[in-house]
């Protein structure tokens, strides 16, 4: 009896034509987004930026406008056109410009906890002055720390090793799905292969505070964190839902979570009953509302299951 024929192995260049056309696609919707921006006033300097809305908003690098209240916004269908600085954020690197006139084109935050180590990953801007320029990679890592401009961590960084030069800070990473999943904003010098972007979850959050309130308002607690897998068991103890938490990794001497006892190792699983599945929740969850309110804190340790009470101080700066 004659075995079925197995069906062959697709081709190379199948393949690769198939991933040439996912990154094509993603950005053709994209790519008429992204911006040159040029300071105006202050010190001179100039990155990249993308339009989120069609009324003008636009998302770059605290870095990248400075100390400038104008910028000038280059599209990449020849338009310019003056910006207003609307807030920035220098603990995430992350800054608000509004411009004038109606956008057509838009590019959409994606949802950046859904990503996966592996994941296309694709870079558009401004790198060197060589304008509209696309650079691939995949997503290497997710959860890094990196340190801003004013000394603290920014939490929830991904890691790629798509190319960026200076001139790209503040443009989109990119997904296959042709969604934004972070701002670029550091390249490590000397090295190759390692550069980093802050999470769309992150951005979305401190553009929806600048909208909201002119600045990111924060409740302060002393940690920087990453996020963790949650063991179902783990999970079913805690009375949560998630398969991920929140892994301290250090804690600020004298800060409200070291005098409330919490500890480098602890897992915080939920806060006040409602489950943090990573570290962009538990930045959202430290809202101004919680600054010198009592706040329980779900933590996990070897020693099984406790509730700390913690109460958030106002984030100074």
């Amino acid at each position: 009896m004659a075995l079925p024929a197995l069906d062959p192995a697709p081709r190379d260049d199948i393949l690769l034509d198939a991933y040439s056309t996912t990154v094509a696609d993603a950005v053709d919707r994209i790519g008429p987004a992204v911006c040159r921006i040029e300071r105006i006033g202050g010190r001179g300097g100039h990155g990249s930026g993308f339009v989120i809305s069609p009324d003008g908003l636009i998302v770059t690098n605290f870095h990248v406008v400075g100390d400038a209240r104008a910028v000038r916004v280059a599209m990449p269908d020849g338009t310019v056109d003056e910006g207003r600085v609307l807030g920035a954020d220098p603990d995430t690197d992350i800054a608000l410009v509004r411009a004038g006139g109606s956008f057509a084109n838009v590019a959409p935050l994606g949802d950046s906890k859904r990503l996966r180590r592996g994941q296309i990953a694709i870079a558009i801007g401004n790198p060197l002055g060589f304008e509209w320029t696309i650079t691939t990679g995949v997503v290497s890592a997710l959860g890094r720390s990196m340190r801003a401009t004013t000394g603290r961590l920014i939490d929830d960084v991904i890691q790629t090793d798509a190319a960026l030069n200076p001139g790209n800070s503040g443009g989109p990473l990119v997904s296959s799905a042709g969604e934004v999943i972070g701002v670029n904003t550091a390249m490590i010098p000397g090295a190759q292969g390692i550069a980093f972007a802050v999470a769309s979850n992150t951005a979305n959050f401190v553009i929806s505070e600048i909208i909201r309130f002119g600045r990111v308002r924060r409740a302060f607690i002393g940690i920087s964190a990453d996020t963790t897998n949650l063991p179902r068991r783990a999970a079913l103890l805690s009375q949560v839902t998630s398969s991920t938490a929140v892994r301290l990794r250090s804690i600020e001497p004298g800060g409200p979570a070291a005098k409330a006892g919490l500890k480098e190792g602890d897992i915080i699983a939920a806060i006040d009953g409602r489950p943090v599945t990573g570290v962009d929740d538990l930045v959202r969850m430290l809202d101004a509302e919680r600054i010198g309110r009592e706040t329980v804190c779900t933590v996990l340790r070897r020693t099984g299951i406790s509730r700390i009470a913690v109460t958030p101080v106002a984030r100074a700066g």
